[in-house]
């Protein structure tokens, strides 16, 4: 099998290929430090080796359960905020049909997704979908009462056992928790709902190859253990053993950290393939909560393109000079699609008829590239050779990987995420939850 490939060369005159390779020994560090895990955070690098330890009885028994879900339910609904929906809705959204949602004879169950908001419009709209149709929930928290998934899943479960009763219900919930505390472990032993574990020492924006991302994949109908193939051979190429100048995710934490120290504060990841969207949404949580402490931190922004460059491109090419850009391609598309001659051609497109809309996708993205490079954006390319499950598997790895480096040669804890916990404690004073009196006397004097 081919690996994703990196690409820095239209970095180099904003920074030096020597400045980037005086990383090397930095960066060698901090990849034997968190090998060994001695560094900051080091009870959450769960992740680093769990492509690798993911034993074929835990992919049979995610796989298993994920098929009777299939059988069960036209629709299952993911409930779950930030990395606990995001890596499966990336992979999800990657890889299915993109209209398969509107077909009458769909193979593979609708997937929906509560508790990444608190919007009571969305909540009523998607009870009234769920409304005499068979489903299930795959409810992933660890504690089971974080606000916006204890919300969602409170009322979306009372839907359920309304609609068929508790004894159903039961089989049609899968909780994903702790593997010895907190509410919804609490609840699922007492309900007898199927559980998986979240481990200890994987943190949520880092849990995608754990069974919160899996199940939910393999419920979509797509292959985890090519997924989980494709990272295995990431984690591979990235270890210790890996000189600098081969190790693609040590040699983007130190271009980046470079560009970052000669004044490129925001990274954008583009893409030029619709399906990516949501692994640009997953990339942004995992590095701006891995990152953005002690006010330090590249700020992590994405586009579309080419839909974006009708709306942001006139910024990027011409605005503040603080931006490079991360752009990830796919080499090759699935289908292929030709541009047909045109008697009349009012559209002037008739240069184009018998050429691939691929090849049209292809130019506008090198054309694009050199643009904003001329315009003064740094860019990095990141190729797939093409988006499949092995390829995808190798990018989530590859970025992970990159993002424990980057943080280290930052030199910040990039496994916690404390300032997470600010809008929590000022939301529940306002709600008057118990225990938090004091500080709803405090939120009251300043409003």
């Amino acid at each position: 099998m081919k690996q994703i490939t990196l690409n820095i060369d239209k970095t180099l005159g904003f920074i030096s290929k020597e400045q980037i390779f005086a990383q090397e020994a930095n960066a060698k560090e901090c990849v034997a430090t968190l090998h060994a895990g001695t560094g900051k955070g080091n009870d959450f690098l769960g992740w680093l080796h769990l492509p690798s330890s993911i034993s074929e009885a835990g992919i049979n028994d995610i796989q298993a359960t994920a098929n009777k879900l299939r059988n069960q339910c036209e629709v299952v609904v993911v409930v779950g905020i930030g990395g606990s929906y995001l890596g499966a809705k990336a992979v999800i959204d990657a890889l299915s049909a993109t209209f398969e949602a509107f077909e009458n004879n769909r193979k593979n169950p609708v997937i929906v997704y509560a508790g990444h908001n608190i919007g009571e419009d969305y909540l009523y709209e998607l009870s009234s979908y769920l409304k005499g149709k068979q489903f299930g929930i795959i409810n992933i928290s660890k504690s089971g009462t974080t606000t916006e998934p204890a919300l969602s899943f409170r009322i979306l479960k009372k839907q359920l056992e309304d609609a068929i009763g508790k004894n159903e219900t039961k089989e049609r919930i899968v909780a994903i928790t702790d593997k010895a505390r907190g509410a919804l472990h609490t609840l699922a032993k007492k309900e007898g709902y199927k559980t998986f574990v979240i481990p200890d020492d994987v943190g949520g924006r880092f849990s995608v190859l754990t069974p919160v991302g899996l199940l939910p994949i393999a419920v979509a109908g797509i292959d985890i253990k090519q997924l989980v193939l494709g990272a295995v051979s990431m984690e591979k190429a990235t270890g210790t053993d890996i000189p600098f100048a081969e190790n693609p995710a040590a040699i983007y934490a130190a271009t980046r950290n470079e560009l970052y120290k000669s004044g490129k504060k925001i990274e954008i990841l583009a893409n030029f393939h619709p399906k990516l969207h949501y692994v640009s949404e997953w990339w942004k949580q995992l590095y701006g909560e891995s990152e953005g402490k002690e006010n330090k931190g590249i700020f992590n922004a994405s586009v579309d393109f080419t839909t974006d460059l009708h709306s942001m491109g006139q910024w990027i090419q011409e605005g503040e000079r603080s931006i490079f850009e991360t752009v990830i391609s796919v080499a090759a598309p699935k289908y292929k699609v030709e541009v047909p001659f045109d008697e009349e051609d009012l559209d002037g497109l008739n240069f184009l008829a018998g050429k691939r809309v691929d090849f049209v996708n292809k130019m506008a993205e090198l054309g694009t590239q050199l643009a904003h490079v001329d315009g003064g954006v740094p860019n990095i390319k990141i190729e797939m050779p093409e988006l499949n499950e092995y390829y995808l598997g190798q990018l989530l790895y590859f970025f992970e990987k990159a993002c424990g480096i980057s943080g280290y040669m930052l030199g910040v804890n990039p496994f916690d995420q404390p300032g997470v916990e600010a809008y929590k404690k000022n939301m529940f004073a306002l709600l008057n939850k118990p225990g938090f009196e004091t500080e709803s006397k405090a939120i009251q004097a300043r409003i």
